[in-house]
């Protein structure tokens, strides 16, 4: 077997000096990109902070990435502690389950919010706890919003600007659209709660499904129909005769959310009648 010629070699010797110029390079970047964000996670303006703890939220699984961002819930200002709930519940880590639910208690219902949102991926009680405050303004038995947040509740002001300020980073707009923020009243909170109701879909507390079922029947359509989907989204068919009403809605919105809904609950209704007739003794 011949042995390979020095040109040969000399091409091989190359190739592994550029790999091994690019591994070099690639390190030397990603060092510099970290000073960047070291840099501005550190400054005394709260926007550029603000800005490097959310961009954490696309570096999923990078230990500094979630050191930083567990750093940040203790900072001064309430929108870099929300802009570190929200990373939080971005880079999905287990280990800040328990700093979430400690930003529930929050001072500024910015912050609480944007917990909550980000406990969303764990399904956890406390999140919906909030929600459910929110669209019901009351409390549930147990945890949720601190007393000053729920006095916020109370004023619809306060509210209808929270979801206009803060609302892009902690609720889903989905059906209601960004366009409904922008035109209601300075004092119509029916966006943020409609929003509430989203996010209540898949809490199988039979409390959540009432407080569903009674929105259905609330002064604004916004309301109304957030709830709908939220209910057509549980699939729960026990919730079908509440809904029945919204039919009749004089709102085309709520009247077709109500029609959709009553088709996907009585489907999943005469599904399972098949089931619990062969679960039956008699097996009829």
């Amino acid at each position: 077997m011949k042995s390979s010629s020095p040109k040969v070699l000399a091409l091989v010797f190359t190739f592994l000096m550029m790999a091994g110029g690019i591994t070099a390079f690639a390190q030397t970047k990603r060092d510099e990109a970290w000073e960047i964000l070291r840099v501005n996670v550190n400054e005394e303006d709260t926007e550029k902070r603000v800005q490097a703890i959310r961009v954490l939220g696309l570096l999923p699984g990078d230990p500094q990435a979630l050191e930083i961002a567990h750093k940040a819930v203790e900072d001064k200002k309430r929108e870099v502690r929300a802009a570190a709930a929200t990373t939080l519940g971005q880079l999905r880590s287990r280990t800040s389950v328990s700093r979430l639910r400690a930003l529930l208690s929050d001072n500024e219902p910015s912050v609480a919010l944007a917990a909550a949102a980000a406990l969303m991926a764990y399904k956890d009680p406390a999140a919906y706890d909030v929600y459910y405050e929110i669209l019901t303004g009351d409390r549930k038995t147990g945890g949720g919003l601190v007393a000053t947040q729920l006095k916020m509740l109370k004023d619809p002001k306060k509210m209808a600007a929270l979801g206009i300020e803060e609302g892009i980073g902690f609720i889903p707009f989905a059906g209601i659209g960004l366009s409904v923020f922008k035109t209601v009243r300075v004092d119509d909170v029916s966006p943020i709660r409609a929003a509430a109701a989203k996010m209540l879909a898949n809490d199988a507390d039979p409390a959540t499904s009432r407080a569903l079922v009674d929105a259905t029947s609330d002064k604004n359509w916004i309301v109304k129909t957030a709830a709908l989907e939220a209910i057509a989204k549980r699939g729960d068919p026990q919730l079908l005769s509440g809904i029945l009403p919204a039919m009749m809605d004089d709102n085309t919105s709520v009247r077709c959310t109500a029609a959709a809904a009553v088709i996907r609950l009585s489907t999943l209704a005469n599904a399972r009648l098949p089931k619990e007739r062969d679960k039956s003794p008699s097996g009829k």
